[in-house]
Formats: C-alpha cells, structure tokens, sequence
C-alpha cells in the first residue's frame, strides 16, 4: 500500500466536537509534506471515543480532502468480530484504500482466536488489511506462527508492529513471504525493524514533523543509514517526550502549541499536565518547530 512514513493522524475537536476545519488544515499539511499514508481512527485518532456518525463523518471527509493522492488507512478494529465486520463494509464503502485492524482487546483471545477473527472480518471486504500488533494495550500478543498464518490470507498483506520486540519481528519476517509488509509502530524503532527486512513506519511524530520523519525512512531506504540514523538520534528526544504521557496526549498538546488545533481531549484521557508541556515546548522550539 505504501513504503515509507505514514501519519497516525489525530483528530481535533473544538468544544467537544470534530473539528474540521483543523482537520482538514492537517490533512492539507500532511498532503505538502511528503506523509505517503494518512491513518484515520486509529489509537491516536481517539477511535475508541468515536460515535459511529462521526466514523463516517471522519471517513467521508478525509478521502474527500486527499483525492487519492495518497491511501486513506481506516482502523475498523474492534474486540467484537461483527462490529468489526460493520465498520470495515461501511469504510470500503465510504472509499477507505485500505483497513488497520488492532488485535481484539480484554477479550484476550487465543491465537486460534485472533486467525479466525482476522480472517473473517478480511473476508468481509476487498479492501487490502494491515493487522496491528499492540499487546501494551491490548493485552494480547500476536505471535509470529500467527501472523504467518493470516499472510495466507489474501488480502491481509502487513503487519504493524508496535511490540517492541526486535528478535519477534525478525522471526516474523522470516516465517511470512517476501511481498508481505511489516510497519514499525513505534517511532524510535523504524531503523531496526527497517533492518528486518520492514516497509517504513506508522507514526505518530508525524503528526508535528512529517517530512523529517518520511526523510528518516527515505534515507534508509536509498542507502544512506548514517543519515537516517543522524536523524533519528536528532528528533529521538521529541519522540520520547510524544509519549510521556499516554497517547495522544501529548501529540495533540505539541499540535496545540504549533498553533494548529485546540488542545482537546475526549474523556477518559485529559489534556497534559503543565510540567509536562513545559518540557515538551522547549524541546520543540529546540528544534525549530515552534
């Protein structure tokens, strides 16, 4: 679907709800700066807090505002298969390029779980999936004799690995075929899950620095490590202080302070502490993002 940077993008609100102005400023940002995939409604979209109207509303707009210029990635995933089937119909027919689909939480499925409730709900579509692999959130990890399996499946063709574990993701890759893509989901850790033989990145910092992160994957990708290592080590700080709280706290407090969204939150999550966001923008203004 894409190589390289795409963007877990969030979603603004002004007065508790969607604001898309802002989102639409954001998508156009993103759109002039060199992001290869715009992720809606995943973890740091607040998808868990989305009503089903404003799915459809989010889903609606942001194909609409990127034309196709770049894929439009919808998460669809629940811990309940059918709702996941629903939403992953109504994305495909809202005009989504392609479904993310987080690993069913609490539930804390077995592996053979996780293979029929992935595969059902790929059935259900012809959209191009990406699995999403977060055990830190939900509580299950997939391993990779699983996701090996579900690559058998023809339209499941990635794997965002966001659990940290380098030797798993090298394993992974070594039990699934070659054209199947693995996506770093954590952002410090691009290099070496690129290094494993990975696709590019779903990120979160590049919510605020999109062409410097799609410039960390590119340099890797045309050879030249030691600079995207250089790089790297340069925003690695501002990636640290991303998730000094829970995301997208922090991500949306650094688009606050650039001045582009207002800082809002849905319930249960709450805005940054102040301490925090003192740290947070003199490290932006550090590096000349503010």
């Amino acid at each position: 679907m894409f190589s390289g940077c795409g963007v877990a993008i969030v979603t603004p609100y002004k007065n508790g709800e969607i604001d898309f102005d802002a989102f639409g400023n954001l998508i156009k940002f993103h759109l002039a700066n060199d992001t290869q995939a715009l992720i809606v409604l995943g973890t740091t979209g607040e998808s868990a807090t989305q009503g089903c109207g404003e799915r459809d509303e989010l889903i609606r707009f942001a194909v609409d505002k990127v034309g196709r210029k770049i894929p439009v990635i919808v998460g669809s995933g629940f811990n309940c298969t059918s709702k996941s089937i629903k939403h992953t119909k109504k994305a495909e027919e809202l005009g989504a390029d392609g479904i993310l689909l987080v690993s069913p939480y609490y539930n804390k499925a077995t592996q053979k779980g996780l293979i029929e409730h992935y595969t059902k709900i790929a059935n259900s579509t012809t959209l191009p999936v990406i699995l999403y692999n977060v055990p830190a959130r939900t509580g299950v990890n997939i391993e990779p004799e699983t996701v090996a399996s579900l690559a058998e499946v023809e339209n499941i063709i990635a794997l965002k690995e966001a659990g940290g574990d380098i030797s798993q993701v090298l394993k992974t890759r070594g039990l699934v075929p070659k054209s199947f893509k693995i996506y770093s989901g954590n952002d410090d850790q691009v290099l070496p899950i690129y290094s494993c033989g990975g696709s590019g990145l779903i990120s979160v910092s590049a919510n605020i620095i999109p062409s410097q992160m799609q410039k960390i994957c590119q340099k890797f990708e045309e050879g030249d490590i030691k600079e995207s290592l250089k790089l790297l080590l340069k925003y690695n700080r501002l990636m640290s202080l991303l998730f000094i709280e829970v995301n997208p706290i922090p991500v949306k407090a650094a688009l606050n302070l650039m001045g582009v969204i207002e800082n809002e939150i849905r319930l249960p999550l709450t805005i940054m502490e102040n301490a925090n966001v003192i740290e947070l923008k003199e490290e932006m203004q550090k590096l000349n993002i503010i």
